[in-house]
C-alpha cells in the first residue's frame, strides 16, 4: 500500500505541477520504502478547479488583513 506523506503545487513553465513525496507499506504494516518521490503537470479541468480553490482560500483567510 503506498501513503502519500505530502504534496505541494509548484507554478513551472509548463503550467501547475505537483510533486508529492510517499510511503509504501506491506499488509501487515511494515515500512517497505519511505521519502518516494513523484510529480506531474496537472492537466484535468477539475484537478485545476481544486488547486484554484485552495490557493483562493489561502489568498482569503490567510493572507488578507
Amino acid at each position: 500500500m503506498k501513503k502519500v506523506t505530502s504534496f505541494t503545487h509548484l507554478i513551472t513553465g509548463e503550467g501547475s505541477r505537483i510533486a508529492f513525496t510517499y510511503s509504501e507499506m506491506n499488509e501487515s504494516g511494515d515500512l517497505i520504502s519511505q521519502n518516494n518521490k513523484g510529480n506531474f503537470v496537472a492537466m484535468d479541468q477539475e484537478l485545476l478547479a481544486h488547486i484554484n480553490a485552495i490557493n483562493d482560500y489561502i489568498n482569503k483567510n490567510k493572507l488578507e488583513g
